[in-house]
């Protein structure tokens, strides 16, 4: 196994994670499973309040093994369950039971979306919270798991001392959510990045089109699909640990096998060109021509228009189920603002189609957005989800 250091602490982690949302029903396996882990070195577990079981299911096997010592686990305080100051506390302390633990290692907020949803913790005092448990040693390190755009992100990263975050990445959808900007500018701050969804939920190992999986094949027929994706990840000196909720010991093999040669910077530009022809066999004919430039931004009504887009061609290109969820993450299902960046949003005043290299009818195309992503059932579940979001 490799490891790459915690910017912040020096810390070794594995640069393969378990995310522990998709374990198996059976309890004596999923213990068996975490403990194959540990042994190929895996020493990075994350996990989530709103995971089912799997917080006592990964406190259990770590005590019935002895194992805690052996590993870092992150997991996350659920924000959007919030309802008044004092459940964070007494989250936090159902998670140290659930964990069989007496700390974290690296607590997050869950879904930060943007800086506003920030302000609010911080009104609740979240920042005295977490000095003190910093002070009792209950957590080491304090990050954010994130979805939304880039300059939300962006602007998280600036609204506190952050010791780590975590966002959505991978070789198809680059330019989406914090995308490769974000990355790099976690980075400068000196933060270790956690990448989830590297496979867009097992898409990019299982749902590629034959004619990519073919690609893939031909530059390199002893590296699967899911090889590819997680190589151009550990490619990136600025990825720290990369998640994969591995449910069987196939997965968790191959995985560990792909890992052992990862080095940063180690594809040339015959194999980095691969994932561009790649993208191109997975383009739908109906694709928005959007590159994720940024040069439409900002719009003065909000609309993220990049995501939008680029929800709207993933769900043409990889499903309907995956790009309605980064266009409902990202768009306001769970931000203190309604349809923060909403397709919806759009007043069609045009400022933004002078700017476009590609030349994109952008107002149009917005409509096809909001059409195919903003059903009225998806509206209606968009609108009853902010009842249960932070209230300003």
């Amino acid at each position: 196994m490799q490891y790459r250091p915690d910017p912040k602490t020096g810390a070794p982690l594995s640069i393969l994670g378990m995310g522990c949302m998709r374990f198996p029903a059976n309890t004596d396996k999923t213990e068996q499973l975490i403990m194959q882990a540990i042994d190929a070195g895996i020493n990075y577990f994350d996990t989530g309040y709103i995971y089912g079981h799997s917080e006592e299911k990964l406190g259990e096997a770590l005590r019935r093994n002895n194992a805690r010592d052996k590993v870092y686990i992150s997991t996350k305080l659920p924000v959007i369950l919030l309802r008044k100051a004092e459940d964070i506390d007494r989250i936090f302390q159902i998670q140290l039971k659930r964990l069989q633990t007496d700390h974290i290692d690296y607590y997050l907020m869950h879904m930060l979306t943007d800086a506003a949803r920030w302000d609010k913790l911080r009104a609740w005092g979240i920042e005295e919270w977490i000095a003190k448990q910093k002070a009792a040693e209950t957590i080491g390190q304090i990050g954010f798991s994130y979805h939304g755009g880039r300059q939300d992100f962006i602007d998280l990263l600036d609204a506190y001392d952050w010791d780590a975050c975590m966002i959505q990445y991978n070789y198809y959808d680059e330019n989406n959510q914090a995308g490769m900007a974000g990355l790099k500018r976690a980075k400068e701050k000196g933060l270790p990045v956690i990448i989830m969804e590297p496979l867009l939920g097992g898409k990019l190992a299982t749902g590629l089109p034959q004619k990519a999986v073919n690609a893939f094949k031909k530059a390199d027929p002893n590296l699967t699909p899911a090889g590819w994706a997680l190589r151009w990840l550990w490619n990136q000196p600025e990825v720290t640990v990369v998640l994969s909720g591995m449910s069987d010991e196939t997965q968790l093999a191959e995985n560990v096998k792909t890992a052992a040669n990862a080095r940063p910077v180690m594809l040339n530009d015959r194999q980095l060109a691969v994932y561009g022809a790649v993208r191109e066999t997975m383009k739908h004919t109906k694709e928005i021509p959007c590159t994720g430039c940024h040069y439409c931004m900002p719009c003065p009504r909000g609309v993220n228009i990049p995501l939008c887009f680029s929800s709207y061609n993933t769900s043409r290109n990889i499903g309907y189920v995956t790009g309605l969820k980064l266009y409902v993450m990202g768009a306001g299902m769970v931000s203190t603002k309604a349809e923060t960046g909403s397709a919806r949003r759009c007043n069609e005043c045009g400022r933004c189609e002078p700017h476009c290299p590609q030349g994109i009818a952008i107002r149009r195309d917005l409509r096809t957005v909001r059409k195919r992503l903003e059903p009225f059932w998806v509206r209606g579940i968009m609108a009853l989800a902010r009842k249960f979001v932070i209230r300003d």
